[in-house]
């Protein structure tokens, strides 16, 4: 593999078009351009700057429309050729992949097998989850066709190579820049001329192999701040909206001078207890948590509707969704019971339950990017107040240090579980001993056994059999807990068409985005 070039500085990035010529920011300032707000763009998320290769960069790449995947998905998450065309098990350790002709990268170099090779092999060199995911032994490129060995059998590795971590990026082009400053040259409809950790610049892919791209400029700006997005919708400064907060629907709901794209998603809002805690260690403890938490409530007031009560990791849609698996209901009483088993009464008529003379007290982590979870943080304080827990919150933009350093009793988190269309993504990335979300440090013989069983199996209805059990196993041990599936929304104004909201969480900005 060619030696990756590096940038010498952000302001000096310019892109080559496929025609050979240099292409800057300035230059391509005339024409139509698209503004767009999201929450969903930061470093506290974990995904800013476009390098795949870089935690969850990887969604920003394909999010704006920059790179794009071997694989996709379709409306019903079902796997679909995308830079490929076919793709053969040759055996249970072999894949062999034919890519797509007339494909070009932004760089200029055309799409075949050493392209995708070389990007594979520096994804599984550089990535903290792709090695574990894809187990790829070994890649062999011939032409126009990839073949993928694994060190052992890998029956999801299709739907892996659509995560957005398996954008296909030019590797001689390399990685410019770094961190939340990072720009690649990708095969999508969009060029990024800037990129900083707050606002991509992008312009359009003049010779785009998927037909005529629709607008010329795209600056994508990073919000944290629900009501400033809410006001730059208001004021035209922004034209759409990801990550819109649920009670300030309703100015746009109806109006006919903006329009809705609903759709619902596998994004689940969850919680970890920090099983190295004293107070979490005692499952009494976390089970009455569980149980004062009023997901109903939380869905149909402070959501508005726009979130569906969570049982599990999964929405209804999957056949291992919620009504396959068994959580604890909301029963106040119920909780104040547990906690009495354990020693936990109102002693001095405080409204908090204490035992040896100190006060149930929990630290409540969580993060400002995903407005819904401050919400919910203020929710359950009031909610476990009624059972006599002090609820502490840290809703801090540095919540990755806090929960690493172990600095909680419960976090919550939200996280897409099924962006690949199988369950195996959510228990690899979140909840087996060594997965790197696993920041509440669970820790389970039997569920770590029904993963790498999940892992190996290739029949579609036994995997989720597998999914079901290793739910159940974790609620059943009161490691984590589940409170609402996302339905998510792309607001945006009447003028602009294409800007679709897709289930798995991937595709917002695409070469049918237009404004009129």
């Amino acid at each position: 593999m060619k030696k990756k070039v590096l940038a010498a500085a952000l302001t000096a990035v310019m892109v080559m078009s496929m025609t050979g010529g240099i292409v800057s920011a300035k230059d391509k300032e005339e024409g139509t351009t698209f503004v767009y707000g999201t929450t969903g763009y930061s470093e506290e998320m974990g995904d800013a700057g476009l390098n795949p290769h870089d935690g969850y960069s990887g969604w920003s790449c394909i999010r704006y429309g920059v790179g794009e995947t071997l694989f996709r998905y379709n409306d019903n998450m079902e796997v679909e050729p995308w830079l490929a065309t076919d793709y053969e098990f040759v055996d249970d350790n072999t894949v062999k992949i034919t890519l797509r002709d007339g494909v070009k990268f932004s760089s200029g170099r055309d799409l075949d097998g050493e392209a995708v090779k070389e990007c594979l092999e520096d994804l599984i060199k550089n990535h903290d989850r792709a090695p574990s995911d894809m187990k790829i032994d070994r890649i062999e490129a011939d032409g126009m066709t990839v073949t993928i060995h694994t060190s052992e059998p890998c029956p999801a590795l299709i739907n892996y190579l659509g995560d957005p971590y398996g954008a296909i990026i030019d590797m001689d082009y390399g990685i410019q820049g770094e961190g939340g400053s990072a720009n690649v040259a990708g095969t999508g409809p969009f060029v990024a001329t800037e990129v900083s950790p707050t606002e991509i610049t992008l312009v359009k892919n003049e010779n785009y192999w998927g037909g005529e791209v629709k607008t010329d400029n795209i600056i994508v700006k990073s919000f944290t701040d629900g009501s400033a997005l809410t006001a730059a919708l208001q004021t035209g400064d922004i034209q759409g909206t990801y990550g819109l907060q649920y009670d300030n629907y309703a100015l746009f709901d109806g109006n006919p001078e903006y329009q809705i794209s609903s759709v619902a998603t596998s994004r689940c809002f969850f919680g970890q207890f920090n099983m190295e805690s004293e107070t979490m260690k005692d499952q009494n403890v976390r089970e009455a948590i569980a149980m004062g938490i009023d997901k109903e409530g939380f869905c149909s007031v402070i959501m508005q509707e726009r979130g569906v009560p969570a049982a599990g990791a999964f929405p209804d849609s999957f056949s291992y969704g919620n009504k396959a698996v068994k959580a604890k209901s909301y029963d106040p009483d119920g909780a104040r019971e547990l906690l009495k088993k354990s020693g936990w009464e109102d002693t001095d008529g405080d409204g908090y339950v204490d035992k040896d003379g100190k006060k149930l007290s929990i630290t409540w982590l969580t993060y400002p990017g995903r407005l819904e979870q401050p919400k919910l943080a203020e929710y359950a304080q009031s909610t476990l107040k009624d059972i006599g827990i002090e609820v502490n919150v840290n809703n801090t933009a540095d919540a990755s240090t806090f929960a690493k350093n172990g600095e909680f009793d419960v976090y919550v988190s939200s996280i897409t579980t099924a962006p690949t269309g199988d369950p195996e993504y959510f228990f690899t990335s979140v909840v087996q001993t060594d997965a790197p979300k696993n920041l509440g440090k669970y820790s389970s013989e039997k569920l770590d056994d029904l993963v790498k069983k999940l892992h190996g199996t290739f029949d579609t209805e036994e995997r989720g059999k597998l999914a079901i059990e290793a739910q159940q196993t974790i609620l059943d041990d009161d490691a984590y807990f589940f409170v609402s599936n996302l339905n998510m929304g792309l607001v945006s104004k009447a003028n602009v068409s294409g800007l679709t909201a897709h289930p798995c969480d991937y595709y917002e900005i695409t070469a049918d985005l237009e404004v009129k």
